[in-house]
């Protein structure tokens, strides 16, 4: 490492898949290092999307600041390039007042923006993706997958059959650019993060353990009021196509349950699934992320708080752990 890159200041990277401690580690190091946190989830930047999300408590966001959570309405979309710009903003000022920015959450897309950038795709066409949408609706997002794979099979093939908003936009790239989606992804990293170190510190929990956790919280969720939730935000926005946030893990079994189409042990249960099928797909993702420090348990674990705090020190001299009472 060149002096030049040593003098950067450093920017702690946690990452790992849904229900791993990510939220707890980020809190232990940023009391430790004088830090802030900076959210990576494109469904905590909602307003009133509170229990299916798991933000961060009042208390803890009293505690240690806290960044990107609750910056938009949902029926205004925050895009990958606007948490981007938002993002990169924040971490800039938290560098400013002399303390460690620390980013954590589990949205691989809006990490890759935030530390790569985007390829220069084409503008987001409402029209286009209202179409797309109803298709969804109607034929299942395996319908359009089929499309995308004719359309780009490259794109297809890293694009789950059920994601339906990725398989919108993967399709809608294609549509509106005439060019296949993973030619622009190889024009990716135009715009990419300069002038930090960056620490990665992944969590990789033993998988049986990370599955009864994600049970354990799902029905928790339910318990805590995640159904009156979801009928006070359908309420308020359920008729309008652009509120995808409303389509996420939870919020949809829970809009499955409040039409009848499901029982409230079949929400739960659908909801448990989707969350381990989720976990499944973060960790292929950030298995690509580079220099990773992979650390085998949970963020709440205090050995593993240990080991990232002892990563922390060893990468930056310029925040020394504060004192601990």
């Amino acid at each position: 490492m060149t002096s030049s890159s040593q003098s950067e200041p450093l920017l702690a990277v946690i990452l790992g898949p849904t229900a791993s401690g990510k939220s707890a580690l980020a809190l232990d190091l940023a009391q430790r290092f004088a830090g802030e946190i900076v959210s990576c989830d494109s469904v905590a930047v909602y307003r009133g999307l509170e229990i299916g999300t798991a933000k961060p408590t009042r208390d803890e966001r009293t505690l240690v600041p806290h960044h990107l959570l609750d910056v938009s309405y949902p029926d205004e979309p925050l895009t990958a390039g606007e948490y981007s710009r938002r993002a990169r903003a924040a971490i800039d000022a938290i560098v400013q007042r002399g303390r460690l920015p620390i980013v954590v959450g589990g949205t691989g897309l809006y990490l890759r923006a935030l530390l790569e950038g985007l390829f220069p795709g084409p503008q987001r066409s409402e029209e286009l993706r209202a179409r797309l949408r109803r298709r969804a609706a109607r034929f299942g997002s395996p319908y359009l997958h089929r499309i995308l794979r004719r359309l780009d099979p490259v794109a297809a093939a890293k694009v789950h059959a059920n994601d339906a908003p990725k398989l919108i936009r993967a399709v809608e790239v294609c549509l509106a650019s005439r060019s296949r989606m993973s030619e622009l992804w190889r024009q990716r990293g135009n715009d990419p993060l300069r002038g930090f170190r960056v620490l990665r510190i992944g969590l990789n929990p033993p998988r049986e353990k990370l599955y009864d956790r994600i049970n354990t919280r799902a029905r928790k969720m339910f318990d805590d009021g995640l159904v009156e939730e979801t009928e006070t935000l359908l309420g308020r926005y359920g008729r309008q196509n652009n509120v995808t946030a409303l389509d996420s893990l939870g919020y949809r079994q829970a809009t499955q349950f409040l039409r009848g189409e499901l029982t409230l042990e079949q929400a739960i249960a659908a909801a448990q699934q989707g969350h381990r099928n989720y976990a499944k797909r973060q960790m292929t993702w950030f298995r690509r992320e580079p220099d990773v420090a992979w650390l085998a348990g949970f963020g709440d674990d205090p050995a593993i708080a240990q080991q990232a705090a002892q990563l922390v020190s060893t990468h930056s001299s310029r925040h020394p752990p504060a004192e601990r009472f």
